[in-house]
């Protein structure tokens, strides 16, 4: 083949693949491909991994639910554990089961930002901004089918995330089983303390409410009037985190949260 004529200028191509292998355009054309295949393999990997992700989540979530009602078992068939506990819907305001939703794919996170199934908050102690008009509530059962315990999602803001978890109360709607984060970002030996097996004791036996059904539990270093049957240590160190907490857990069991349910589970309604 003869050679090109020398009057004639190569293509951008025949340049490019001409230049040195460290000149700058030929160092920001290679480190822009290798962007772009590096965000395609991890889009394509993300994609291909969501719904493992979503299985791990689901059984992640099943595992703090045992654990707060106490029948978590390591080595045993979480699945299988689990399906001792019936969920249900639960509207709010009206503290009652609805058939509206299927309880067991229902997602409380998703209905809390549409609209149509939400509430913004004016008055917003625990920090969520708006609050589902339904969440999905778990009842555990004794051999002769009454209740035995219901385990209650909670979330609210602490000092750098919002805390999700769940709080187990007995059947009487009035004391507390127990209590466990499942996700937060909060600073660790500090507020990540909520974690920290030795606080979580601290829980079980306090009372939600008083003889007249006046809400009195309080996260916080000093018993409040009611005295100590209502009142939880606050984290050493962590004060902001305690009083999210503080805050996340009387807004949940108060009147804008499972107060109505509560009323209903005492009376023998549910």
């Amino acid at each position: 083949m003869p050679d090109r004529p020398k009057d004639v200028k190569a293509g951008p191509i025949k340049r490019f693949l001409d230049a040195p292998a460290d000149s700058v355009g030929k160092t920001i054309v290679v480190a822009v491909g290798l962007c772009l295949v590096a965000s395609m393999v991890v889009s394509a990997a993300a994609v291909s991994l969501r719904p493992i992700q979503q299985v791990n989540a689901a059984k992640d979530k099943q595992v703090n639910i045992l654990q707060v009602a106490g029948l978590y078992q390591p080595g045993d068939d979480v699945a299988e554990a689990f399906q001792a506990f019936e969920p249900h819907v639960l509207e709010l305001t009206s503290g009652t089961f609805t058939d509206r939703f299927d309880a067991s794919s229902f997602d409380d996170r998703a209905a809390a930002d549409d609209p149509a199934l939400s509430r913004a908050l004016d008055d917003d102690p625990a920090g969520i901004g708006r609050q589902s008009n339904f969440v999905t509530v778990y009842l555990l059962r004794d051999d002769v089918g009454d209740v035995d315990k219901v385990i209650l999602p909670i979330h609210g803001y602490g000092l750098w995330s919002t805390l999700y978890g769940f709080i187990a109360l007995e059947e009487n709607g009035n004391d507390i089983f127990g209590l466990q984060f499942y996700q937060h970002a909060e600073t660790p030996g500090l507020g990540a303390e909520v974690d920290n097996p030795r606080w979580k004791a601290l829980w079980p036996g306090k009372k939600v409410q008083d003889a007249n059904g006046e809400l009195q539990i309080t996260v916080a270093k000093f018993a409040p009037p009611a005295g100590v049957d209502y009142h939880v240590d606050a984290l050493s160190g962590a004060t902001l985190t305690s009083v999210g907490v503080d805050n996340l857990v009387r807004f949940w069991l108060g009147e804008e949260g499972y107060a109505p349910f509560l009323a209903n589970l005492k009376a023998g309604a549910i």
